[in-house]
């Protein structure tokens, strides 16, 4: 049956195709406009007077965020003059930042809720943008950053999430870590910014796009190359340890923020019954509502060939529950809100390739390099419970593994409100959590306190 043009178009746009990538991004079938002039000139980071880190980047729309490396954050807003709000909440923080004009000099005003200016110079950081070949000879567009100087540092090859935004663009984890001693290369994913290719989170791809960066991030820093290893946050968390699987020339260490040792099938069925669970369901619902779960993992997991009977009779089975409205999940909750010959017609075209099985732990016992886990203890995009529990068994087997947690954070390693309707609002980034990545590439080790964390795992057995 063909579906009429209107609902084909509704349908196309809202299914989402972040599917399986830790923290899915709805499906933008074209990429973000470009930056604006503000948005380019102002990105830089400043040494403040009082020594903290202050980094200016571009936010959503026309607007521009700054971050300090104690994990502050807020949102400038370009239509009102640069006021800031705090984190992701949208209200007012009291804090004033006086921008330099674009070209016009290096420093930068902080004032924080009426306290008295403190001034800031702009850190001087060593760039090159390159463009290079990923797998299949895709021209991938990418960027080495490197603090001042001539001499040797660590460098971070950073892999992606699912997002769509170009990391040449939008991370700031390249002036802040530059500005900390460490280098980066970050590169735009095939399909998203100034790369070529389409879009795609075909694990394997990706990790082949990511040793192309690892070699030539050697490359480009030359005789300033130190230890160099990956770092991936989110769905970069599963790119990561299998790129360093495939790199011939070996990597000192692999980063793992926010990520899982599991597969995305795992991740979305813990996803849909942890968000049921705060919500006080008992623990009949919640298997039933995994039973929901597993059933759209088929229909993803077959790439949506098959599945379709079976989501069918669990929507007749449970659609009169309580909590079956309240689905949400990586994608179930999508899928439920179609007929299966809506996503059987309309599936195949927005199929990004996601492994929905993927088997984590096999790519894991490969990794030879030192890993370090950065997890955030109320994770409810992806639920690392039973990560926990698996990286804690690579490493009775000898793994080189140290496991750092944050409590009160969610994904990302933000800290968080909860508003009356049971939403969570990110307000900053968790104290500490912008040294770890610098201090595990600098030499393999944590070197603590890192704010309210805790070590749960390191090599030499403390837990």
């Amino acid at each position: 049956m063909t579906l009429p043009t209107w609902k084909t178009a509704a349908l196309a746009a809202g299914l989402w195709i972040g599917f399986g990538g830790v923290a899915s991004a709805q499906f933008q079938a074209d990429k973000d406009p470009p930056l604006t002039r503000d948005q380019v000139c102002q990105a830089a980071v400043y040494r403040l007077a009082d020594g903290r880190l202050l980094d200016i980047g571009p936010g959503p729309d026309q607007d521009l965020r700054w971050r300090l490396n104690d994990g502050r954050v807020g949102r400038l807003s370009a239509k009102d003059g640069w006021a800031s709000t705090l984190g992701w909440t949208g209200k007012p923080d009291g804090v004033v930042i006086s921008l330099p004009a674009c070209g016009g000099g290096d420093h930068i005003g902080f004032a924080d809720n009426g306290k008295a200016r403190i001034d800031g110079v702009k850190i001087a950081l060593d760039v090159q943008d390159v463009t290079f070949a990923g797998d299949g000879g895709v021209k991938l567009k990418g960027r080495l950053v490197l603090p001042h100087g001539s001499g040797r540092v660590p460098i971070v090859v950073e892999t992606h999430g699912s997002e769509h935004s170009a990391a040449t663009d939008y991370y700031f984890d390249q002036r802040l870590n530059a500005a900390q001693g460490v280098g980066v290369f970050v590169y735009d994913k095939r399909g998203t910014g100034a790369s070529e290719g389409k879009y795609t989170q075909d694990y394997t791809v990706l990790a082949r796009d990511a040793v192309a960066a690892m070699a030539e991030a050697r490359r480009l820093a030359g005789s300033r190359l130190g230890r160099i290893g990956y770092q991936g946050g989110s769905q970069g968390g599963w790119i990561a340890p299998l790129a360093e699987t495939l790199t011939p020339t070996g990597v000192d260490f692999v980063i793992v923020d926010y990520g899982l040792a599991g597969s995305v099938a795992e991740e979305n069925t813990d996803q849909t019954v942890l968000e049921l669970k705060r919500r006080g369901f008992g623990a009949q619902d919640l298997q039933e509502a995994a039973e929901v779960a597993e059933a759209t993992n088929v229909i993803l997991g077959s790439h949506f060939r098959d599945g379709f009977e079976q989501l069918d009779a669990v929507k007749a089975k449970y659609v009169d529950r309580p909590w079956f409205k309240r689905l949400g999940g990586q994608y179930t909750g999508e899928f439920l809100k179609h007929s299966s010959a809506e996503l059987r017609q309309a599936g195949p075209a927005f199929d990004v390739g996601t492994p929905v099985y993927w088997d984590a732990l096999a790519v894991l016992r490969k990794v030879k390099a030192p890993m370090l886990w950065v997890l955030a203890d109320e994770d409810t995009l992806a639920p690392n419970a039973t990560t926990r529990t698996r990286l804690a068994a690579l490493a009775a087997q000898g793994k080189a593994i140290t496991v750092l947690a944050f409590p009160a954070t969610d994904h990302g390693i933000q800290e968080f409100v909860t508003t009356p309707d049971g939403e969570r609002v990110n307000t900053r980034y968790a104290d500490g959590y912008f040294r770890t990545t610098p201090d595990f590439a600098r030499d393999g080790r944590l070197h603590p306190p890192y704010g309210r964390s805790r070590l749960l795992l390191s090599p030499n057995g403390k837990r």
